[in-house]
């Protein structure tokens, strides 16, 4: 069974920094990408950033490139979402992802998510 378990979430300053995980398992992780959503109160859901766990290849969501960086460890079955610079519009309950293959922005099996506040 596909399990992802995101955790980090909380509240922050303005120009904070948080770094959310996500743990996966029950599947083959090295053949599946991994992506990060986000999806605030009376707005659309976004992808923000997605990680090819074959070959490392990243994606980003023109809102947070240059701010956000995701990364993977495969020994731990995890990828991060380490985020920077921190705005109040980055509001919004964050969601990691999985699908076999490469990055793309959809996805097959979810997390529950966790919840990220900035305050201004």
């Amino acid at each position: 069974e596909v399990q992802l378990a995101e955790s980090g979430g909380g509240l922050v300053q303005a120009g904070g920094s948080l770094r959310l995980s996500c743990a996966a398992s029950g599947f083959p992780f090295v053949d599946y990408a991994i992506g990060w959503f986000r999806h605030a109160p009376g707005k659309e859901r976004e992808g923000i950033s997605c990680i090819s766990s074959s070959d490392g290849r990243t994606l980003y969501a023109d809102s947070v490139k240059g701010r956000f960086t995701i990364s993977s460890d495969i020994a731990k079955h995890t990828v991060y979402l380490q985020m920077n610079s921190l705005k109040p519009e980055d509001t919004a309950h964050y969601y990691c992802a999985t699908k076999y293959g490469m990055c793309s922005w959809d996805y097959d099996y979810w997390g529950q998510g966790t919840q990220v506040t900035v305050s201004s």
